[in-house]
């Protein structure tokens, strides 16, 4: 193959852009560009043929249309040795263009500024570039194509070493072309779609989205999944959310986890210092106190089996004090919005803990869940960010609840909705007492629940019951008055809930109905 004559050359970000232009004017390639590319390749001594000299036609329109010319892609698009297209080149004075180096207007960058406004968007939005880009990539077997300034170095090895690219290397780089491309368009749209619906805040819109565009590009590889014999990668924007501060690297399931604690402690944001433990994305302890070492007492205390390899998330600034009862156990990760000096000292000692700092609340950083069926579908639905206060629980029962437990509820009614279902929390005001999930009947969580209660040594004894979804039976609910719980918060809804309210009634209990359920698959 003939060795590189023209190349073409326009981008955005102009890193190493000197040193490889360099490269390619001594092995005597010739350079067209545009603008503020032409004008730096220039100011570096280098050569440089301005697009609209070698097309005969000016830029126009404040150089929206500069590259969109026949002289330029018929010279990426040309088959090379095609009788018919060389022709064509040939009457219409078409000469071949072998390298394409293009980045794209910075869209994302631009709109991710807080002031950014639809017309600076829409300003962004690239046109010929992708169309280089994605003329020069469906030409690859005789065109190379670089849209990453990460990989100038590998094109210039082989065109100093043999004049041109092998052919396995322009393949590599033409499905880059296209992966970037369509990460490029996805965010676009996603952006676009928002604006467009007069979606300004975090809020799911009042319409599904009539195409599902997911835009993410790899962060980075992870050893492996949720099992060794499972590949993985991180996608997306986690480290805008998420600085880790210290520890080895994250794995799968610690990502997964992280992000359940992180969603669970932003429930309480404003209240007073809270702190989960968690365990397989689960809660399995939970508690609150005037400080963060009385929290992580009541939350250890549920269950002091459990947070061993767990994970730990606050609400305030990760203390000394608290930190010094945490390191007395072995934890994967901890999450805090921040450390004091003396807690890093203390669990920085523990080289395989990882410490996270939360930069910006995950919870309700997404309008939408995103789940894959393994069926070449997926399932969409709102995040359930929904929040009860006293103002919406209805009371059923001939008893109202006392001050101590309508607290209890409402502190358990946040914790219920981020356990799997079937999901019962027995707790008591700022602190869960035993909690049950994940079971194929509501009875059986109950049991498991009043039974770790039971073997942490927390009686339940004036305890509240708190269901994620309606008792269908009186059988959950009189179970729970067996164990102690004397009040009930649960949503209602069940055929058979005149039943239940009676079976509260007939043994004193107080119970409430939040009308709305938080099932967890």
């Amino acid at each position: 193959m003939a060795n590189i004559q023209r190349a073409l050359i326009s981008v955005s970000d102009k890193d190493g852009l000197v040193p490889f232009a360099q490269t390619l004017a001594e092995a005597g390639v010739e350079i067209l560009s545009t603008g503020g590319t032409a004008r730096v390749m220039r100011e570096a001594g280098l050569t440089v043929i301005d697009v609209s000299d070698y097309t005969g036609f000016p830029e126009m329109m404040d150089g929206r249309v500069k590259t969109l010319h026949p002289k330029v892609h018929g010279g990426l698009l040309h088959i090379r040795g095609n009788a018919e297209h060389e022709a064509a080149c040939a009457e219409h004075g078409i000469a071949p263009i072998d390298l394409v180096v293009v980045n794209l207007y910075p869209f994302e960058a631009t709109v991710a500024k807080p002031d950014a406004t639809l017309e600076d968007a829409i300003e962004n939005i690239d046109i010929g570039g992708p169309s280089m880009l994605r003329s020069a990539a469906k030409n690859h077997e005789s065109v190379t194509v670089i849209t990453d300034p990460a990989d100038y170095d590998a094109v210039a090895a082989q065109i100093k070493s043999d004049g041109n690219t092998t052919l396995e290397l322009r393949r590599t780089l033409a499905a880059k072309v296209y992966a970037r491309t369509a990460e490029y368009d996805a965010a676009i749209a996603v952006h676009l779609q928002n604006e467009f619906s007069g979606e300004k805040t975090l809020k799911a819109t009042d319409e599904l989205p009539a195409e599902l565009v997911v835009q993410a590009s790899l962060a980075q590889t992870l050893r492996y999944g949720e099992n060794p014999h499972q590949r993985a990668g991180l996608y997306g924007k986690f480290d805008e959310y998420f600085e880790q501060l210290h520890g080895k690297a994250l794995s799968y399931n610690n990502i997964l986890d992280a992000t359940a604690a992180a969603n669970l402690i932003c429930e309480f944001t404003e209240d007073a210092p809270t702190l989960a433990i968690l365990k397989h994305t689960n809660p399995c302890g939970m508690g609150q106190g005037a400080s963060l070492r009385e929290a992580w007492d009541r939350a250890f205390a549920t269950d002091n089996q459990a947070p061993f390899g767990g994970i730990i998330a606050v609400n305030h600034p990760l203390d000394g004090d608290c930190a010094e009862a945490i390191a007395e156990i072995f934890s994967e990760v901890i999450i805090a919005p921040d450390f004091t000096d003396e807690a890093k000292s203390i669990l920085q000692k523990k080289k395989n803990l990882r410490l996270l700092r939360m930069l910006k609340n995950p919870f309700t950083a997404v309008a939408w869940d995103v789940r894959n069926t393994g069926a070449e579908s997926f399932l969409v639905q709102e995040r359930d960010i929904k929040t009860t206060t006293a103002n919406d629980l209805k009371v059923v029962t001939e008893r109202v609840p006392t001050d101590d437990e309508m607290a209890a509820m409402l502190f358990g009614w946040r914790v219920v909705k981020h356990v799997k279902s079937n999901a019962i929390v027995y707790c008591g005001p700022g602190c869960t007492l035993g909690i049950g999930a994940g079971q194929m009947s509501r009875i059986d969580s109950s049991r498991i629940a009043i039974w770790k209660a039971g073997e942490a040594k927390l009686p339940l004894a004036g305890s509240v019951v708190c269901s994620d979804a309606f008792f269908p039976f009186a059988d959950g609910l009189i179970a729970a008055a067996e164990a102690g719980a004397t009040a009930a918060i649960q949503p209602g809804g069940s055929k058979r809930d005149e039943e239940v309210i009676a079976a509260a009634n007939e043994r004193g209990m107080a119970m409430v109905f939040t009308g709305a359920r938080h099932f967890r698959h």
